[in-house]
């Protein structure tokens, strides 16, 4: 995608100033790159330009969001969410999320993801995840991804462009992973979390979006 196309998707999903000078400029620093509401890092009230590093928890207040972006992943925290980035020598290998809901890209290296009692394993993909009281929705947006959890056989997903969305569920002492429908992540947003790591999403076609309702 050129820059200026860039630009203007950045413009169009509101991820502020900020990001869209330092795209400009080909430097995109680290950290939280939006913020509205009360976002903190580490128990302390967070600001645009607050770096975030492994080993760092991630926490948004209600009516509250961050564009984060931490090496050569981004994220998109939606309000009310708790996210605790674990790894070594400054490599993402682990998120808990505790609460809430979250977009992500990532680079093409191993990554665990743990919400509630589920387990997925993801490889330079793009997913959303909402933990809620009594459910985890997982859309794998692209790539290929391993869900496991309590006496359940590893489901293996498979996705170019949100074909499999699921609901995760506890039935007795079994984990269940059901279809599910699409909900509440756009394509647009993916495109600007991969800029931010100077990619694109591979479901986009010379700059374009595939046709479709995303």
């Amino acid at each position: 995608m050129r820059k200026r196309e860039l630009l203007r998707w950045i413009a169009a999903v509101g991820a502020g100033s900020l990001v869209s000078r330092a795209l400009a400029k080909g430097d995109i620093p680290p950290g939280v790159n939006k913020l509205e509401g009360s976002v903190q890092v580490n128990g302390l009230e967070a600001r645009v330009g607050t770096p975030v590093q492994v080993g760092d928890r991630v926490a948004t207040g209600p009516k509250s969001q961050a564009v984060i972006v931490l090496g050569k992943d981004a994220f998109l925290v939606r309000s009310q969410t708790t996210i605790d980035f674990r790894g070594g020598e400054g490599l993402l290998h682990e998120m808990l999320v505790a609460t809430g809901s979250v977009l992500s890209v990532f680079s093409k290296k191993p990554v665990q993801i743990r919400a509630a009692n589920a387990s997925i394993g993801i490889r330079g993909t793009g997913a959303y995840l909402e933990v809620l009281p009594d459910e985890v929705y997982f859309c794998l947006c692209y790539g290929d991804a391993v869900v496991a959890g309590p006496h359940m056989a590893d489901k293996l997903v498979h996705t170019t462009h949100h074909e499999q969305p699921l609901v995760i569920r506890m039935d007795g002492s079994a984990m269940t992973a059901q279809p599910g429908p699409f909900r509440n992540h756009t394509d647009a947003e993916l495109v600007m979390l991969e800029a931010l790591c100077g990619r694109e999403p591979p479901f986009m076609k010379d700059g374009k979006y595939p046709a479709g309702k995303y």
